[in-house]
C-alpha cells in the first residue's frame, strides 16, 4: 500500500497539470477564476513534487515505463516552480486579452508532458512526451494568431520538431531491435554488459541530432530568436524550461553516450560552433529579448558541449542555473530595458586593452587555485581553462578611472566574483544528483580551442570595434545561417506579400500573409 502511495506522489504533478488542462476547457465565469484555479492546482503539484524529491530513492519504479531519478525529481520541482511563477505573471500580463482559456490549457498541457518526459524509462514514453511538449507549446507560440511573423517562427519550429521526432523514432527502433526491449533500463544493462554495437552507435547519433534540432543549435536556431512576438511569459517558459530538455535527455542517455564517440563528437562540434557564433551575434543586438534569445542559443551550445565532453554533472548544474537565470531575465525584461536606457544616458566605459590580455590568465589561475584548495581532480584541467575564459570578462577594467586604487578595487572584486562562481560550481558539483562524469581529453582540447577563438574575437571587438565593422555586419545578420532554413519553411508553407492600407491613410505597408497561397 505504501509503495502505491509513493508511486502516486511521483505521478501527481503530471496528473494535476492534466486535470488543469481539462478544467481550463470548461466554461468559467471569469478569467480571474480560471487563473486562480490553475495557480492553485500548480501550487499543489509543486507540493507533490517537493514531497517526491525529498522521498528520493524510496520511491518505487513503475517499470518498464517510468523511473524517478534524482535529477528528474529535482528538475520536476524546478519546472513546477517556474510554472507557478509564470502563471501568476501571466494572469497580470494577459489581463483583458482574449483567448486566456486557450493559453491556460496549452500551458497545462506543456507542463503535464514535461513531467511525463522527466520520468520516462521507455522509448515510447520519451518519444510521445517530447512530441506532446512541442505540440502544446505550438499553441502558446501562436497565441497571437494575427501576427504573421510569430506564425512563421512557430512553423519553423514545427519543421525542426518533426524532423527531430523522426530521428528520435529511428534511434528508438535501432536500440529496440538490438536490445529486444524498449525499456531504457534494459538498454543501460545491455550496454554495460555487451558494449555498443553498430546499431547502437547509429542510435546514439540519431539521438544527438534530434537533441541538436530540439535545442535550436545552429543552423536551425532561427525559430528561437524569432518568437519574440509571443507573450513574454511564453518566452520565459520556452527559454527557462522547454528548450533545456535536450540537456536532460543527453544526461539520461549517459551510459550510451559514454561509448558513442561519433555522437559525442557531433555534440562538441555543434556546441562549440553554436556557442562561438551565437556569442558574437548577441553582442550586436539592441533588443533586450532578442539578446536574451541569442544568449539562450549560446548557452544551449555550451550545455551540449558539456555533454559531448562527458561532463554530465556540470551540464546538469548548467541546466538548473540557466533555467533560473532566464526565467528571471525574461520576467524582469522591463526593468532591464530601464536600466539599459539609464546606462546609455550616462555613457558606457570601454575596457582597457591591458586587462583584456591579462584577464584570461588571472581567471584561469583563480579557477585552478580554487580547485586545488578543495583537493583537485574535481574536473579536468581543460575544463578549468574553459571556465576561466568564460568568466574572464568579469575582470575587464574600464578606461574612465581616476585612480589606481579604484582600478585595483574593481580588479579585486572581479577576482572575488570568479572565485565565488568557481566555489559555487564546486559546491554544486558535490550535490548527489546521481550523474557520473566521463571526461574526454581529446574533445576537451577542441573545446578549449573554440573558447580561445571566441575570447580573442571578443577582446579584439572591444579594442578595435571599427576595424571589425564587416564582422559586426555579419554578426548582426546572424552570419546568414538562418536564410536557407527560412526559405525551406516558406517553400513548405507558402506565403505571399501584399500591400494593404494602413489606418485608412494613403500610406501603405507590406504585410506577410501567414496563410497558404490559394494557387
Amino acid at each position: 500500500m505504501n509503495n502505491v502511495l509513493l508511486a502516486m506522489v511521483t505521478l501527481m504533478p503530471a496528473l494535476m497539470m492534466f486535470a488543469a488542462m481539462l478544467l481550463s476547457r470548461w466554461p468559467l465565469r471569469s478569467a480571474a477564476r480560471l487563473w486562480r484555479t490553475f495557480i492553485l492546482l500548480s501550487a499543489v503539484a509543486l507540493a507533490f513534487s517537493l514531497i517526491a524529491a525529498f522521498a528520493g530513492q524510496q520511491l518505487p519504479e513503475v517499470r518498464p515505463w517510468l523511473h524517478a531519478s534524482r535529477l528528474g525529481l529535482a528538475l520536476a520541482v524546478l519546472v513546477q516552480l517556474l510554472c507557478t511563477v509564470i502563471a501568476a505573471f501571466s494572469s497580470r500580463y494577459l489581463d483583458g486579452e482574449a483567448g486566456q482559456q486557450r493559453y491556460v490549457s496549452a500551458l497545462a498541457g506543456v507542463m503535464a508532458a514535461v513531467h511525463l518526459l522527466l520520468m520516462a524509462d521507455h522509448w515510447v514514453v520519451l518519444v510521445t512526451a517530447w512530441a506532446l511538449v512541442g505540440g502544446a507549446l505550438q499553441h502558446l507560440l501562436c497565441f497571437y494568431q494575427d501576427r504573421p511573423f510569430a506564425l512563421l517562427a512557430a512553423h519553423k519550429k514545427q519543421i525542426a520538431d518533426r524532423l527531430a521526432d523522426m530521428l528520435l523514432l529511428g534511434a528508438a527502433i535501432l536500440a529496440w531491435r538490438e536490445v529486444g526491449s524498449g525499456s531504457l533500463s534494459d538498454l543501460w544493462a545491455h550496454v554495460a554488459r555487451e558494449g555498443t554495437s553498430t546499431s547502437l552507435q547509429f542510435s546514439a547519433v540519431g539521438l544527438a541530432l534530434a537533441v541538436i534540432l530540439r535545442t535550436a543549435l545552429l543552423p536551425v536556431h532561427g525559430w528561437l530568436t524569432q518568437v519574440m512576438e509571443a507573450p513574454t511569459p511564453v518566452s520565459a517558459l520556452l527559454h527557462a524550461g522547454v528548450v533545456n530538455l535536450g540537456g536532460y535527455v543527453l544526461i539520461l542517455f549517459t551510459p550510451l553516450l559514454e561509448q558513442a564517440t561519433v555522437a559525442r563528437t557531433l555534440l562538441v562540434v555543434f556546441g562549440v560552433v553554436t556557442a562561438v557564433l551565437a556569442g558574437m551575434v548577441m553582442l550586436t543586438r539592441i533588443s533586450i529579448k532578442v539578446r536574451l534569445a541569442w544568449s539562450t542559443v549560446a548557452q544551449m551550445g555550451f550545455m551540449l558541449l558539456e555533454c559531448g565532453l562527458g561532463l554530465y554533472n556540470l551540464a546538469a548544474l548548467h541546466l538548473i542555473g540557466h533555467s533560473l537565470y532566464k526565467a528571471h531575465a525574461f520576467l524582469s525584461a522591463s526593468a532591464v530595458v530601464r536600466q539599459t536606457r539609464l546606462q546609455a544616458m550616462r555613457g558606457k566605459d570601454s575596457p582597457l586593452g591591458l586587462s583584456l590580455l591579462f584577464a584570461p590568465a588571472v581567471a584561469v589561475a583563480t579557477v585552478l587555485l580554487a580547485q586545488w584548495m578543495v583537493g583537485g581532480g574535481v574536473w579536468p584541467w581543460w575544463w578549468s581553462v574553459i571556465l576561466g575564459l568564460a568568466w574572464a570578462p568579469l575582470l575587464w577594467l574600464p578606461v574612465r578611472r581616476t585612480s589606481v586604487v579604484a582600478s585595483g578595487i574593481q580588479a579585486a572584486w572581479g577576482v572575488l566574483m570568479v572565485a565565488g562562481l568557481t566555489g559555487t560550481a564546486l559546491l554544486a558539483h558535490a550535490l548527489p544528483l546521481g550523474v557520473q562524469n566521463a571526461p574526454d581529453s581529446t574533445l576537451g582540447l577542441i573545446a578549449v580551442t573554440g573558447m580561445m577563438a571566441l575570447y580573442v574575437f571578443l577582446a579584439t571587438l572591444q579594442l578595435r570595434p571599427h576595424a571589425l565593422l564587416t564582422w559586426r555586419r555579419w554578426s548582426y545578420a546572424g552570419f546568414y545561417l538562418d536564410e536557407a532554413y527560412t526559405r525551406l519553411a516558406l517553400h513548405l508553407w507558402p506565403a505571399r506579400w501584399t500591400r494593404e492600407p494602413f489606418n485608412n491613410d494613403r500610406q501603405q505597408v507590406f504585410t506577410l500573409i501567414a496563410a497558404k497561397d490559394p494557387k
